[in-house]
């Protein structure tokens, strides 16, 4: 057998290209940001999403220690494994971020979200309006002889179903708070 026939047949594997190949997956992260409690830090975080169009799915704010003057910024982003890389690094360099961890690979964690439903309807949709919000745990928190106003808790895909099935019985106004998180365990 020539050395021809042998090169073909086999494959090559060069030292030299040791690099991961980069995936066109699309991932969705949750990123848990604790930064200085200053004005313009949020602005600065969501400056670096837009100046490199990053897109944000959800984001919520809140101080986590009034002594400490620290706040948690709670992303949830979609890109490449490499987008995600790079978000989390130029976020690190922010001058007033203290921490960024990414949720979705550093262990189980814990995602919710409250969510809060206008269904505008009568007669059997109402009743199957209820029947549902029983069967999902939501809570009716206001309601007329027209309405319903249902408060959900639970995860994205939880409110993300049940808004599918308030859609056909009159899904009027949606307000979402956007998803806090938070990592299992120690």
């Amino acid at each position: 057998m020539s050395a021809l026939n042998i090169e073909k047949g086999s494959t090559k594997h060069s030292a030299y290209n040791l690099r991961p190949q980069f995936s066109d997956v699309q991932e969705t992260h949750t990123l848990a940001v604790t930064v200085d409690n200053e004005p313009g830090v949020l602005a600065r975080v969501i400056g670096l999403f837009s100046g490199r169009g990053y897109n944000i799915d959800s984001l919520t704010v809140a101080e986590v220690d009034h002594t400490g003057h620290t706040s948690r910024i709670t992303i949830v982003t979609t890109g490449t494994p490499q987008v995600i890389e790079q978000i989390k690094a130029q976020l690190g360099r922010i001058v007033p971020v203290h921490d960024v961890h990414d949720l979705s690979v550093e262990g189980p964690s814990v995602e919710r979200e409250l969510a809060l439903f206008k269904v505008v309807c009568q007669g059997d949709k109402r009743v199957e309006a209820l029947r549902l919000a029983d069967i999902f745990r939501a809570n009716v928190v206001d309601s007329t002889l027209a309405s319903f106003v249902f408060e959900i808790t639970g995860t994205p895909d939880k409110i993300d179903a049940f808004a599918n099935l308030m859609r056909p019985l009159g899904l009027a106004e949606v307000a979402r708070t956007g998803v806090a998180a938070l990592s299992r365990g120690e």
